[in-house]
């Protein structure tokens, strides 16, 4: 329920530096973008925040709205309101399901990094989100390369002339909430420093993209057509990928993965990925 000043509205690009002061003076936020990807966010996807007067309270972001399915992107509270904190999330939380449905979704999904510690996952719970996933995560300190890969595969950064090849890929590798939205795509080529297409007698059956924050290196996508599998093309993007962590002077490489894929676990192990014992988790909200 809201009290008096307050209102809850959308969020455009517009609010951006009311939300990037947000970010940098609380310690209550969940955070699944980027400072880069923000400005994206706000332009294409759902979001709502909590003002008071002119003040922001809260906020509460959706991110890859690819319908039925959408994520929580983001949610952060005021250090001096982080009390209300689920009572800003209920009310944020009712506005932006509304915004959501009206684009044709029907899930709405939250990940976190350690079900053991997460600070919203029992919060979220309660308010009728349900297990749905469990996350492996896997780290690499060194730049071990155990093979190239197919060198019959063609390697190259990929351009927005590729999406439609991309967005095919997706569709025949990934579960349908795990998929990008073409936007989504689009922005991730511009923004992040390494996206590379593995191309096989001239068709792209692969792809490749990596995130870098200061000495932490993300692995956060690889996808080869299944059609093409045991090739030797996923051992060659990931060969060249942790060339491109080595040049960057990543001291630790990080992924995650669906606890079910044990084909991409054998592939990390063999080159070097060790398992953490935290388990990540992904929680599912019917709207």
């Amino acid at each position: 329920m809201l009290r008096h000043s307050e209102q809850v509205r959308a969020l455009s690009s517009s609010d951006l530096p009311v939300i990037t002061h947000l970010l940098g003076t609380s310690e209550y936020i969940y955070q699944r973008f980027t400072l880069q990807e923000l400005k994206h966010i706000l332009r294409h996807y759902p979001a709502v925040g909590l003002f008071h007067g002119k003040a922001l309270y809260s906020f509460l972001l959706s991110q890859t709205v690819n319908p039925p399915s959408a994520w929580v992107g983001g949610f952060g509270v005021n250090w001096s309101e982080s009390r209300s904190y689920t009572r800003f999330l209920d009310v944020q939380l009712e506005k932006l399901g509304e915004m959501l449905a009206q684009r044709g979704v029907d899930s709405l999904y939250y990940s976190g990094n350690d079900q053991q510690n997460d600070w919203l996952r029992g919060c979220m719970l309660e308010r009728g989100f349900a297990p749905f996933r469990q996350l492996y995560a896997y780290d690499k300190f060194d730049y071990t390369i155990p093979t190239q890969g197919n060198q019959e595969v063609s390697l190259r950064r990929a351009t927005l002339g590729d999406i439609p090849a991309l967005l095919a890929l997706e569709e025949l590798c990934f579960e349908q909430i795990w998929r990008y939205d073409p936007a989504s795509l689009a922005d991730i080529l511009l923004t992040h420093p390494y996206f590379v297409v593995a191309e096989f007698h001239g068709q792209i059956v692969g792809y490749q993209f990596n995130a870098v924050d200061g000495d932490y290196g993300y692995l956060v996508r690889i996808g080869v057509h299944p059609a093409y599998n045991s090739r030797g093309i996923g051992a060659r993007l990931m060969a060249a990928a942790i060339q491109f962590f080595k040049e960057a002077h990543s001291t630790r490489i990080m992924l995650n993965t669906q606890a079910e894929n044990t084909h991409a676990h054998r592939l990390y192990e063999w080159f070097g990925f060790v398992r953490i014992q935290q388990i990540g988790f992904v929680l599912r909200l019917e709207l």
